[in-house]
């Protein structure tokens, strides 16, 4: 739901609208609703959900493979339950009415870094280790790797289906952490944290290229399809 959210403020975005294209937007977009304090809360439960499933695996999953093998699964999961947490605490804090300005928030912490004993490394070491994710992301959707960890449907169009929102959405949120981690790098060399500006700041960057703004609601599109595909995921995992 919160990807889907992003991708439609991104192609509002690129028809000249307002919003903010990330996850801080994508919640208040779920606050602006009729039933808005139920979706926050009810996301916020979510989060949670997924932060335990993500904390349980890093201590008590993984113990059949070999050890380099299962130290990075553990530590991918723990990271993965350090993000939910961090997702769930600003679900919260809209919820309650004490959200802060997530822009301004990442600029501080950036120049926090910056000022902490090798945090200019620290944070290009982030920077690159996003925009590589990214790049993993998006040769995950064009080579259809995601498919192997899918139980597919037996009918043909829902099967296509399934892939196509795949490839789509995987490519589109390639781009997006790849945006997001050239700017945490470029911000960190430039020394100028208000450029650290993270995924909103990233895909507004990306609207003021050359063909920016079919780019970006390209992007938004493609994010669409990573929610969508997020949610038949949810019933299609091999868990």
């Amino acid at each position: 739901m919160l990807h889907f959210l992003i991708g439609l403020v991104a192609i509002r975005l690129a028809m000249g609208g307002q919003g903010q294209a990330d996850f801080s937007g994508a919640v208040a977009e779920l606050a602006a609703q009729p039933a808005g304090p139920i979706l926050l809360w009810s996301a916020f439960a979510a989060c949670v959900a997924l932060a335990i499933w993500q904390a349980s695996d890093a201590v008590f999953d993984f113990e059949h493979l070999p050890t380099k093998k299962k130290v990075g699964k553990k530590l991918k999961a723990a990271l993965q339950a350090v993000v939910y947490a961090g997702f769930a605490l600003t679900l919260a804090s809209v919820a309650i009415g004490t959200r802060s300005d997530q822009r301004r928030s990442t600029s501080d912490l950036t120049l926090q870094l910056m000022k902490a004993p090798g945090g200019t490394l620290l944070l290009i070491l982030i920077g690159v280790a996003v925009a590589v994710t990214g790049v993993a992301y998006a040769i995950r959707g064009f080579r259809k790797s995601f498919i192997k960890y899918l139980g597919m449907p037996s009918n043909e169009h829902a099967r296509t289906a399934v892939t196509v929102t795949g490839i789509a959405g995987y490519a589109a949120k390639g781009v997006a952490l790849l945006l997001t981690g050239l700017l945490i790098v470029i911000a960190t060399v430039k020394a100028d944290p208000t450029e650290s500006t993270g995924l909103d700041g990233g895909l507004k960057a990306l609207r003021e290229q050359p063909l920016g703004v079919y780019m970006l609601a390209a992007v938004g599109a493609g994010l669409i399809c990573y929610g969508i595909f997020m949610a038949v995921r949810a019933r299609l995992a091999r868990m």
